[in-house]
């Protein structure tokens, strides 16, 4: 187990935003997480739990503990009818995860190919992308609760998933040090292709009907040439989540904007592409001080260069208060701004 003081959390957020903890405790083991949450509970500090960084915007230093899970490791089981139960260690990097998966003949993941962060995360945020979320295959998460030291077995079904979303955002926000998540695999799962351009790129390489590695690699170019890389840029990613709106409110706006983009979620409700409402305001590629609005996706705002957080949080309130202002629609960030 790391346990260290006054800890630069530079590595371990993709915005580069130069930041550090009072004190920072890793974890590479169950045992080391039963000892982690033994030190949270006597310490009675405020704590936080960072992943790879790649949904974290800090806008100071952190004056409690910040956890970090280290703890590696995949198991497969696989069953007669071409199903497996995959369990990965919170720690390990989702798309490591993912390309192992596709390797291994299992595609289910595929469609979430370049999602930056790492498996606790995937299981805290729902993570989503190309018509596919998460949710869809975990199992079950595997944990130590905080507050009792107890080793705790999760099922997937009482996380209460949702767009983005779970009950490790709201009521257990902090009360447990995830160790493992358990994915549900098919070998046979059926490829989503009518997402996003999916189709219009393959047709692009002469594909018809792809493999699992071709529409991986597919998906990573996608990713690569509308995001930024963080290592050069530094960004989380997609900042804003999509809102999803009534359909009477959709029908009226639709009414007023021929072209706008939309995803039917339900009979009753429709999602809107944050990036189309961001670029119908003009912020496509602009600047505000140091912070600025990446030139090729509206929806990843990034660091020009020495940017504080609290200039990224500025340039996020003005682009939620001009959409706002034109389509009365409210966004909401992604990323979690401390």
């Amino acid at each position: 187990m790391r346990d260290l003081y006054h800890y630069s959390l530079l590595p371990h957020n993709t915005f580069g935003i130069e930041a550090s903890c009072r004190r920072f405790l890793e974890y590479a083991s169950v045992s080391e997480a039963g000892e982690v949450a033994d030190i949270l509970r006597a310490e009675q500090a405020p704590w936080l739990i960072v992943g790879g960084g790649s949904n974290l915007l800090l806008t100071h230093d952190y004056e409690g503990t910040v956890v970090h899970s280290a703890l590696r490791g995949m198991t497969l089981t696989e069953q007669p009818d071409g199903q497996a139960m995959l369990c990965c260690g919170s720690g390990e990097s989702w798309d490591d995860v993912v390309a192992w998966a596709v390797q291994m003949g299992f595609p289910d993941f595929v469609n979430l190919s370049l999602i930056p962060g790492d498996v606790g995360a995937s299981a805290v945020q729902n993570i989503g992308a190309y018509g596919a979320e998460v949710a869809q295959f975990i199992h079950e998460v595997r944990a130590v609760e905080v507050a009792t030291g107890q080793r705790v077995t999760i099922p997937a079904t009482e996380c209460r998933y949702a767009y983005r979303d779970s009950r490790f955002k709201h009521e257990w926000k902090n009360a447990f040090l995830i160790t493992h998540v358990v994915y549900r695999l098919n070998r046979s799962a059926a490829l989503q292709l009518d997402y996003a351009g999916i189709r219009e790129a393959l047709q692009q390489r002469a594909i018809d009907q792809p493999t699992p590695s071709q529409l991986r690699q597919t998906i990573i170019d996608i990713r690569r040439h509308k995001l930024p890389d963080p290592t050069e840029t530094g960004n989380a990613g997609s900042f804003f989540v999509n809102p999803v709106v009534e359909r009477a409110k959709y029908d009226a706006l639709a009414s007023r904007y021929d072209q706008m983009p939309h995803y039917d979620v339900d009979a009753d409700h429709v999602k809107i592409p944050a990036a189309w409402l961001i670029d119908q305001c003009g912020w496509k590629g602009r600047t505000m001080g140091r912070a600025g609005v990446h030139h090729r996706q509206a929806l990843v705002l990034v660091n020009r260069g020495g940017a504080s957080g609290t200039d990224i949080v500025n340039l996020c309130r003005a682009i939620q208060a001009d959409v706002y202002q034109r389509f009365s629609i409210e966004l909401k960030p992604e990323v979690n701004i401390i």
